[in-house]
């Protein structure tokens, strides 16, 4: 298993500078991670220094609460792909979810894959730390209603991170065909070999280096 190709190498802190971002970008650039993961703010820096390897690059759309708009979840999409990024992580609104509104779900989340376009990637955050089992099957029927490529467990600001118990059910949920990426408290390489196991093949971390070390 190379574990480095599961690795969204990520930082979203709010505090994170360019100097931050520089330094991810050279672990990327080291460790050919899958992916690296930022806000939408640092899309282009990463997109230009990342250009000539395959290290894809991950932002964040309608991030962290999914309380924005659909259009503006739309408009964020267009701008990530248009600054560089491959692949958009969105937040679906959790609170639509748990009061029953499946088909505002199923829209939201279409407004982006829509936006995407086949040209990135769309990862739907479910927060399942705020839902029940049955919240997170329909979440994930939802996203594979929407024809987004996969589910995630969690943005990491919310009450809980990824636990296998959910990235198992989230994977029985959508079967083979879409991804199941884990993220949230994920920071050891045991932790990481555990949601794979689970049936994660992608993983949101910030502790990618110390995960390929190990």
């Amino acid at each position: 298993m190379k574990l480095n190709k599961y690795i969204d190498h990520t930082i979203l802190k709010t505090d994170a500078t360019l100097e931050d971002i520089k330094k991810l970008i050279e672990q990327a650039r080291q460790y050919d991670f899958a992916s690296v993961c930022v806000s939408p703010i640092w899309v282009k820096t990463c997109a230009q220094a990342l250009a000539d390897t395959d290290v894809k690059v991950c932002t964040v759309i309608g991030f962290p609460q999914g309380t924005h708009t659909s259009a503006t979840k739309a408009f964020e999409t267009k701008d990530a792909i248009a600054n560089g990024a491959t692949e958009v992580d969105m937040v679906i609104p959790v609170g639509l979810l748990k009061q029953g509104d499946y088909q505002a779900v199923v829209d939201d989340i279409k407004a982006v894959v829509d936006a995407a376009a086949n040209k990135a990637l769309t990862k739907v955050i479910i927060e399942t730390c705020l839902l029940t089992d049955e919240q997170i099957v329909l979440a994930c029927k939802a996203a594979k209603e929407a024809g987004a490529d996969f589910v995630k467990t969690s943005t990491g600001f919310s009450t809980g991170g990824a636990t296998t118990h959910a990235v198992a059910l989230m994977r029985k949920t959508v079967g083979n065909d879409m991804g199941v990426k884990a993220s949230g408290g994920v920071r050891t390489l045991e932790d990481a070999k555990a949601m794979i196991e689970a049936g994660a093949n992608r993983i949101g971390t910030s502790n990618g280096t110390v995960m390929v070390q190990d």
